[in-house]
Parts: structure tokens; sequence; C-alpha cells
């Protein structure tokens, strides 16, 4: 596998979750990529991690970290162990994430950064039910697709995270990007 600097972010965003947060299983750590992603997004125009982001009934779900969960890539099991433990009297089973290695900041920006802290810091002690209400606020990205558009399971576009005005800005200068590339050629 082609280790991207969006990968190695990927990885060192769920050890750095894992580390400065409480309850840090499955589902909280989803919330939390989910935040960092689309906030930056919103600053920026662009994910920390590269994950797309699907409307579960639970929530948002990286559905590509969802997956490699279950047998990791040999970059992420050489850096993260993912272990299933079992809760209340053994009828369920919650994910710990235990690092093999420390955290590295030295792919992220400043921006990057601070945003991680800040999240880390705001939801350090909430558990993933405290969460979930988070991602489901009326009008926000996982609301518009999951309930007002009734698309169980699609994917959350990243520009629902902009008020209309931004979204539009965006789509122009995408626009002006093709095209400059198109007059390259």
């Amino acid at each position: 596998m082609l280790i991207t600097r969006e990968r190695d972010k990927l990885i060192n965003a769920v050890l750095y979750f894992a580390a400065n947060t409480e309850y840090c299983g499955k589902v909280k750590l989803f919330k939390l990529l989910y935040f960092l992603d689309f906030e930056h997004f919103k600053i920026t125009g662009r994910s920390v991690t590269g994950l797309d982001y699907y409307a579960w009934k639970m929530g948002p779900v990286p559905t590509q970290l969802f997956d490699e969960i279950q047998a990791p890539e040999h970059d992420m099991a050489s850096a993260v162990e993912f272990d299933e433990i079992p809760v209340y009297q053994g009828n369920a089973s919650m994910l710990k994430i235990n690092a093999k290695v420390s955290f590295n900041s030295k792919n992220f920006t400043k921006r990057e950064l601070k945003l991680m802290q800040s999240l880390a810091s705001e939801y350090s002690n909430k558990k993933a039910d405290d969460m979930i209400e988070a991602t489901h606020l009326e009008n926000m990205p996982w609301d518009k697709v999951y309930n007002k558009d009734n698309k169980k399971r699609d994917l959350i576009p990243y520009e629902l995270s902009l008020r209309s005005q931004e979204a539009e800005i965006v789509n122009q200068v995408v626009v002006e990007r093709k095209q400059a590339i198109a007059s390259l050629s």
C-alpha cells in the first residue's frame, strides 16, 4: 500500500484521539474524525484524512476505516491495535484502541493540530452516545443526507458543511481550476 500524507494523518489522528480522550472506541473515534475533517473542510476546502463519510443510522461513518478495523492494513496494524473488550456483563463489546507507536505531528499543519487539540479538549470526557447527538443536529451534513434527502447509507458530501454562498464559491474555484488545467493540455 502506498503511504500518502493523508494516510499518515489518518493513522496519527487515530493515535492522537485515542491518547487524548477518554472512552475512545469506534463510534467516538468516527465522530472525532468526522468533526476534524468537516470543520477543516469548512475552513480550507479540504479534509485532513481524505476519508469519505456515509450517513448511517448512528451518524457519519468512514466506511473505509470501519472495514479496515476488522483487518488493518500493514501501516495501520504496525501503529494501532484494535481490541474488542466486553462491556455490560459480556452482552456487548467496545473497541479499545491501543497505540503501538507515539503520535507524530510531522505531516500536520498548525491549523490541523490546533483543531485536533480543540476537539480532544471539547470531547475529552464525552461518551459516544453524547457525541451522536452532536452529529445529528438539524441542518448539519448528516441530517441533510439521512433525514432531509432520505438517503440512508449515502455519501455525505463535504460541501454540505458550507453555507450555500460558500458552496457556490468553492464550486466556482473548482470549475476555474479545471478550465486552467484543460487550457494547459
